[in-house]
């Protein structure tokens, strides 16, 4: 059955996980500059970025955008530069920026957070995009090129989380080909209101399917001379997913 969890039995008649032979810990993500084709993906530098990423978020006017994060939106630069200068001190998350390659403009933020390597685990998240990012083959790249780091540097499993009520981040993620695994009722208490958390995944062994759904989507030839997708990347993810209901 799909979803059934891998399992071997013991000497007791007892089921037990799958081995994993020679499992070592894995290092920490560097903060490096990942570089693709619409973005760079650069730690965040608080006096290089913040003043671009504030002014791109000034675009959404509502500040809907930041509804479900922790903090923001931030009424002033200084507010927002003091934040960045602490995002950028932290290890984790680890923060970077995501830049525009055409304009050479950092328009979003991204992190690698609960970060284990122990257990070869990861998350993303602390996802923030500008009108400038939002909807934009950039966008989806920029997350491709840190899950693709995760899984190169031999983690074994990638989280997404995000409130219940998000609608956009379970669409981001089913999007992305990540699997639903359930929901965490009375998770935390964010901007003083309850949180249910949503949790998604993609594992080791269903990376190197999902990479060539990526790579083909983020190919040239899927884009139209106005830059508009041809194939969608749901039409190529979404028959990855696993069911666990």
């Amino acid at each position: 059955m799909e979803g059934q969890l891998e399992h071997e039995t013991n000497i007791l008649g007892q089921p037990v996980g799958a081995p994993v032979p020679d499992w070592m810990p894995r290092n920490l993500p560097p903060r490096e500059k990942l570089a693709g084709r619409f973005c760079r993906v650069e730690p965040l530098d608080a006096g290089q970025h913040a003043q671009s990423l504030y002014e791109a978020d000034q675009l959404d006017r509502d500040g809907a955008s930041w509804t479900y994060l922790a903090y923001g939106p931030f009424a002033t630069f200084p507010h927002y530069l003091e934040w960045a200068a602490a995002s950028q001190a932290s290890q984790d998350p680890l923060f970077f920026a995501i830049v525009d390659q055409a304009t050479d403009t950092a328009v979003g933020i991204a992190s690698y957070l609960r970060i284990d390597p122990n257990n070869g685990v990861i998350e993303i998240g602390h996802l923030h995009f500008s009108p400038l990012l939002q909807r934009t083959p950039a966008a989806t790249e920029a997350l491709f090129l840190l899950m693709d780091q995760v899984f190169q540097m031999g983690y074994r499993r990638l989280e997404w989380k995000c409130n219940a009520l998000n609608a956009a981040s379970f669409r981001a993620a089913q999007r992305l080909g990540l699997t639903f695994e359930g929901i965490f009722r009375q998770a935390t208490v964010v901007k003083g209101r309850n949180r249910d958390t949503a949790w998604y995944s993609a594992i080791d062994s269903e990376w190197p399917a999902l990479r060539r759904a990526f790579v083909r989507w983020l190919d040239p030839g899927n884009f139209g001379p106005d830059g508009t997708q041809i194939e969608a990347l749901s039409a190529l993810t979404s028959p990855l997913q696993k069911d666990f209901r």
